[in-house]
């Protein structure tokens, strides 16, 4: 793997001890202000710190038996992309997140790319019961 920045080392350290404990509560200490989220599920991106943490605190707790693979980093080492597998429901499921932090080491863009189809659909459906009512205000124009 590519060297990180040490900024960005230190809060991926951070990202990869609140999955493990299952505690995102310093998330938004890592997230920069106008952070992007980008879902398998939109169109358009969510911005804003609150929408990032709101999005990542609740796919916590829908994903089940969650871990984390393989893990690559950019050139520049401000960019890394987990390799990742859960279960949502009954479906199983293997994803990449793909993350991109600034110098500080804030997180600016969370990508999410999930496979099959069919464990995304139920992955959407569960998120959209939890947040259907409060994303809508965070989607990028």
């Amino acid at each position: 793997m590519q060297t990180l920045q040490p900024k960005v080392a230190a809060s991926l350290a951070q990202w990869h001890q609140m999955v493990a404990t299952h505690d995102l509560s310093g998330l938004i200490d890592i997230l920069h202000p106008d952070a992007i989220f980008r879902s398998p599920m939109a169109h358009k991106p969510y911005t804003s710190a609150i929408a990032v943490n709101l999005i990542l605190t609740t796919v916590s707790h829908v994903f089940s038996d969650f871990q984390y693979h393989r893990e690559f980093a950019t050139d520049d080492g401000l960019s890394v992309i987990l390799e990742f597998s859960a279960n949502v429901q009954d479906k199983q499921l293997k994803g990449v997140d793909i993350i991109r932090f600034d110098e500080e080491g804030k997180i600016v863009e969370f990508e999410v790319m999930v496979r099959p189809m069919s464990a995304l659909q139920v992955l959407g459906q569960a998120m959209a019961s939890r947040l259907a009512a409060f994303l809508p205000a965070y989607k990028a124009l």
